[in-house]
């Protein structure tokens, strides 16, 4: 199981911002640096997959709301500008 399985968006962020506090305040060693770097980009992966998906699912949320507005729209334009009733 992968931390996309396991972690939400804001577990992954928050633990992220830890990542980077430690990283910010030193005092570690190389390695122990190194292993917040790789946590760090672990979890940013994460969080870029969870925002992928978010921006994913508002396009097509968009892009479903286009197309009804645009089925609605084209449904009304025969009737539009006719300002007679086939009378002559």
């Amino acid at each position: 199981m992968t931390d996309q399985d396991t972690l939400g968006y804001e577990q992954a962020r928050d633990e992220l911002v830890d990542v980077v506090r430690q990283l910010e305040a030193g005092g570690s060693t190389l390695e122990e640096s190194l292993a917040l770097w790789e946590r760090g980009e672990e979890l940013a992966k994460v969080c870029r997959r969870w925002l992928e998906g978010a921006r994913a699912r508002l396009d097509a949320a968009l892009a479903e709301e286009s197309a009804a507005d645009g089925a609605g729209s084209a449904a009304e334009e025969p009737g539009e500008g006719n300002t007679h009733d086939g009378e002559e």
